[in-house]
């Protein structure tokens, strides 16, 4: 390469690292890429959560459970690498990875349009549908046969706040558990309702609408306390691009916590741009779930979806420019009426690499 680039020939460096001629990698997905170099191996993005899966979330019979979505083209080399490096890793780490896959449903797919309003049509005359973003993944998690599921980063500070969210998360959860477990036996006394509602305030940061007696208020607070929970870790803003937390309030008056993205607010409203910049955190997408309820059944995911909140991207096919619809973000919208924590985690456990120059980051760097 130096040789070459001393040259100029630039192009051949390109068709090299791009073409299947060489690495290929113009029409390889992230995961399949080389991703770090340590003093003796690479490993690609995938293999990354191999180790991390290890390192946090093996469970009481050693096992680790991976599951990655995926394009159905890339399935095959996926599988590939799977049984290439699979051995390798249980022995290293003495474990048993479990892996599945699985893909965005062609049923989330959404119609496209003209920037105009029309109906987009491709150059045969079909009509065009777009996979639906990423809150279509919530079908994908809603099938998992999992009670509490880590979402994808770094390793050392990042498996430690791993561990620590998930400790948060079974913490929360033991208390929720047990408030429903006195709610289902009924006679609940006014102070441990009381109770109950000043831990969904400092929980979940849900308050109560006005209007609620004992009567109302024991059924009320079951059916919010009965919710998937998330444990959402949270960085300073430091002008990565993405969403943060937010306190909303609800139709019925009360509050919650969300994750907002700058899509979801009206910034041509002084106050609610205003809000939205003053905002000293950042969301890096890192949750910790819990999919069933105290009685080990699993909600039903999509139950919880606020439809509200789909929106419209400009995107483009074939150098035309379209409006495509996205369903409600798999953070924000899908996940609307989940019960949320948010936790301060530091900075230097998100290292996100969103275009192939944040690999130059330290973070990356052998």
């Amino acid at each position: 390469i130096p040789k070459l680039l001393a040259q100029g020939d630039y192009k051949a460096i390109v068709e090299t690292l791009l073409l299947p001629k060489g690495l290929g990698y113009g029409s390889k997905p992230k995961g399949l890429l080389l991703f770090h170099r340590y003093d003796k191996v690479e490993r690609t993005a995938l293999e990354e959560h191999f180790v991390e899966g290890a390192l946090y979330a093996r469970d009481s019979l050693g096992q680790v459970h991976l599951h990655f979505t995926i394009s159905p083209e890339h399935q095959r080399d996926f599988e590939s690498l799977v049984a290439r490096v699979k051995d390798c890793y249980e022995e290293h780490y003495s474990v048993r990875y479990l892996v599945s896959f699985s893909q965005q449903e062609p049923a989330t797919d959404t119609l496209a349009l003209t920037p105009e309003g029309g109906l987009f049509r491709r150059e045969d005359g079909s009509l065009l549908f777009r996979p639906g973003g990423h809150g279509s993944l919530i079908r994908n998690l809603n099938a998992l046969d999992a009670d509490i599921v880590f979402l994808d980063l770094y390793k050392g500070p990042t498996v430690m706040y791993k561990k620590y969210l998930g400790g948060v998360l079974v913490a929360i959860r033991d208390q929720v558990f047990g408030y429903l477990r006195q709610l289902d036996k009924g006679k609940v006394s006014h102070s441990q309702l009381e109770e109950m509602s000043v831990f969904m305030r400092d929980a979940f940061g849900i308050r109560l609408p006005e209007v609620l007696d004992d009567e109302s208020l024991a059924p009320w607070l079951r059916e919010k306390l009965n919710r998937p929970i998330r444990i959402c870790g949270m960085v300073r803003n430091e002008g990565e691009p993405g969403g943060g937390p937010f306190v909303i309030r609800e139709t019925d008056g009360s509050s919650s916590l969300q994750i907002l993205e700058s899509s979801q607010i009206n910034m041509a409203d002084e106050g609610q741009r205003q809000f939205f910049e003053a905002g000293q955190y950042f969301n890096p997408v890192d949750l910790v779930c819990s999919l069933r309820d105290w009685q080990g059944k699993p909600f039903d995911l999509e139950r919880y979806v606020n439809p509200k909140t789909a929106f419209i991207a400009h995107k483009s096919q074939a150098g035309r420019e379209l409006l495509a619809l996205e369903r409600p973000g798999l953070w924000n919208g899908a996940m609307h009426d989940w019960n949320t924590a948010f936790v301060e985690v530091p900075l230097e456990t998100f290292n996100p690499v969103k275009e192939v120059n944040d690999l130059l980051r330290p973070e990356h760097q052998a």
